[in-house]
């Protein structure tokens, strides 16, 4: 049967593009529909525009301390709107070039929403295309709860990086990486920041160690962590502030009310009712480890299978079933090992088991740490420290999880990322020679502690 494209994309996210771009170098005939802007969630209003406000608060510590290295500086001030500017039009320039890659391998973008209109169907605005094979990347989207009153008056990661003004108060619901590298990032460039999480802890999953060091220093530096606590309702006086009122302790009073409670799957209205694919707990298509729904010229990538959301696994699912159904090459995306970063102030990483993980799994197992003030932070001034930590499986001395909260530490943790994947032990990091002076010399230098 003719088709009209070999492969139909919906969704120019990170998958989505990598996926069209990989099936089109193959020889395959692609098109792919975006109805909001080529470069999805990651690049758009994402991870991209999100580190670099990282970079731009990171400042703020910097020019503190650097009085203390010989720098002297005059007078100070920040500037919301042009950080803020500057961060969208590199977005824009990375939207540009998305779209320059899909262009230059030949693929036909539809600059407009598409839904399935069945079997090898796709209804692109009011016309209908057919494809021998159809991949949903559609990713997902930031949850607002639907149960407090008020809700609708706060903003989520969406509309962050278009804030007018830098606001002088700033309320943060959630616990996850969203919210604390918001709260840094907030706090950094001058805001009052309060930070409501349901839980007992920040970051549940990660390794506990990481998650209590990063409160202790956020409440050293003065955020306002309200812990076992949720928001009843949300009211808006008369000067257009915001009131929360909180399940216990005193009510929050912010300019600005920032949900960071969790995302959901961009599944809803695609007609995948209508076709009977199947869908899971939160609304994410099911998919095999193949990447393929049950309609086998169906599939799904990303985020919106839930899956794993991270912006590598997207990519890496879709590059595998391009190759896979166009490229002659059978591979399927490893889930294990995969490393993980939060950017807050400071950042964490992590890969691997975590130790009570491990103590689960494997039963015996050996810790080592290293709990250190990096030497800038010693020179500073600054009682801010380090904690480095590896879980070693103590029957065969491997490697089974690196976890890390200090300067740098999604960049050296990747390093560590590789030594787990390859199955390295415990000895054989110690048989490597300290480079000194370095932060990451620490991981050669290690004591156990359990």
């Amino acid at each position: 049967m003719h088709h009209d494209f070999d492969y139909f994309v919906i969704g120019a996210g990170s998958g989505g593009v990598r996926s069209a771009r990989v099936a089109a170098s193959h020889g395959a005939k692609v098109a792919i529909a975006e109805e909001h802007r080529v470069g999805g969630t990651c690049v758009i209003r994402g991870c991209v525009p999100k580190k670099l406000l990282v970079f731009g608060a990171h400042f703020a510590e910097d020019l503190e301390d650097a009085t203390r290295f010989g720098w002297t500086l005059g007078a100070r001030s920040f500037d919301w709107q042009n950080l803020r500017d500057n961060v969208l039009a590199e977005v824009d320039r990375l939207n540009r070039a998305y779209q320059a890659t899909l262009d230059s391998h030949g693929v036909e973008t539809f600059h407009a929403r598409a839904v399935l209109a069945g079997p090898n169907r796709v209804r692109v605005g009011n016309r209908e295309l057919t494809a021998r094979h159809v991949l949903v990347a559609t990713g997902a989207h930031p949850q607002l709860p639907a149960d407090i009153p008020g809700a609708e008056l706060g903003i989520t990661s969406n509309e962050v990086f278009h804030l007018e003004h830098l606001p002088e108060r700033i309320a943060i619901v959630g616990g996850g990486y969203i919210a604390n590298e918001f709260a840094g990032i907030f706090h950094q460039l001058g805001s009052q920041v309060t930070q409501i999480v349901r839980s007992n802890r920040l970051l549940k999953g990660w390794e506990p160690a990481l998650a209590d060091r990063l409160l202790q220093i956020m409440m050293q530096k003065h955020l306002d962590i309200r812990l076992n606590c949720q928001p009843k309702a949300v009211v808006k006086q008369a000067d257009g502030t915001l009131r929360i009122l909180l399940s216990s302790g005193p009510d929050v009073e912010a300019d600005v009310l920032l949900w960071a409670v969790g995302r959901i799957p961009n599944a809803d209205g695609l007609g995948l009712e209508e076709l009977g694919v199947e869908r899971r707990n939160r609304g994410e298509i099911a998919v095999d480890s193949a990447n393929t729904t049950s309609l086998p010229w169906l599939h799904a990538v990303g985020d919106v299978t839930d899956r794993m959301q991270l912006t590598p696994i997207a990519i890496r699912e879709g590059h595998a079933l391009a190759d896979r159904l166009f490229g002659g090459r059978n591979w399927k995306v490893d889930y294990t090992h995969v490393p993980s970063a939060v950017f807050s102030h400071p950042p964490i990483a992590s890969v691997g088991l975590t130790e009570p993980e491990a103590r689960e799994r494997l039963g015996g197992v050996r810790i080592f740490t290293a709990d250190f003030r990096p030497m800038q932070h010693v020179l500073a001034g600054r009682d801010e420290r380090a904690l480095y930590k590896l879980v070693v499986d103590a029957s065969t001395d491997r490697l089974v999880g690196a976890h890390m909260i200090g300067p740098e530490a999604p960049e050296i943790l990747q390093v560590l990322a590789i030594a787990i994947r390859a199955g390295l032990t415990k000895a054989q990091l110690d048989s490597t020679v300290a480079l000194h002076p370095t932060m990451a010399e620490e991981l050669v230098l290690m004591r156990e502690t359990g």
